[in-house]
């Protein structure tokens, strides 16, 4: 399935979900693939050498059960950002192979989990494949759209999807926030940094930032 391909494979998961607001695929760019004669312009290793630097946080997406899966989904995610204020959008980025996503699509929201620095252990959960992700996980529904909201996190993003555009061997997912809030646990975020998690450590001196 090619790029446009996957997109409207997208959009039709969305409409058969009967979502609130129609998604459409945007026009999409001419694309060609590199010839033979052409090489790569970055080596995949050395593109996540360098793009690992950027430090992230770590979420977990989830959607809800319907009526064809009895079982929630969700995945762990680090491309996750905030995208817009007026709309309140945010947006994630998903593996076109992806198995879990055409879960999400067909439910038609999800659900945002950031994940706090003790929450190691259960974001390698959800990064797996083929196992039941929520056994033992203590959740609870999410005001709008029923996806699980897990306890412990740091904060929580309850969306409706809103569009689906493609991005290389990527899906870029946006979702219009129609609830969120903040946890009670202590302690700071889940960072992703170099391959491996990391928390935040606290500053010396005032706090001021360098001159």
């Amino acid at each position: 399935m090619g790029h446009a391909g996957a997109a409207a494979a997208a959009v039709r998961y969305l409409r058969a979900a009967g979502t609130p607001a129609p998604v459409e695929a945007l026009p999409r760019p001419e694309l060609r693939c590199v010839r033979e004669d052409e090489r790569a312009p970055v080596d995949q290793a050395e593109f996540r050498r360098v793009l690992g630097s950027f430090a992230t946080g770590v979420t977990v997406v989830t959607a809800p059960a319907t009526d064809d899966e009895p079982t929630p989904a969700g995945f762990a995610c680090q491309s996750f950002s905030s995208l817009s204020l007026d709309p309140p959008l945010v947006a994630f980025m998903v593996a076109r192979t992806s198995t879990t996503w055409p879960r999400i699509a067909r439910a038609g929201a999800f659900c945002v989990n950031v994940l706090g620095a003790h929450q190691g252990e259960l974001c390698r959960g959800f990064a797996v494949s083929g196992a039941d992700k929520f056994a033992g996980v203590a959740h609870d529904r999410a005001p709008v759209s029923g996806s699980p909201r897990l306890s412990g996190a740091l904060a929580w993003i309850d969306c409706t999807i809103h569009a689906v555009h493609t991005g290389g061997d990527h899906l870029i997912v946006v979702g219009r926030v129609d609830a969120l809030g903040t946890g009670e646990s202590p302690g700071g975020p889940l960072i992703f940094h170099r391959g491996r998690f990391d928390r935040l450590h606290e500053a010396s001196g005032d706090g001021e930032p360098p001159q």
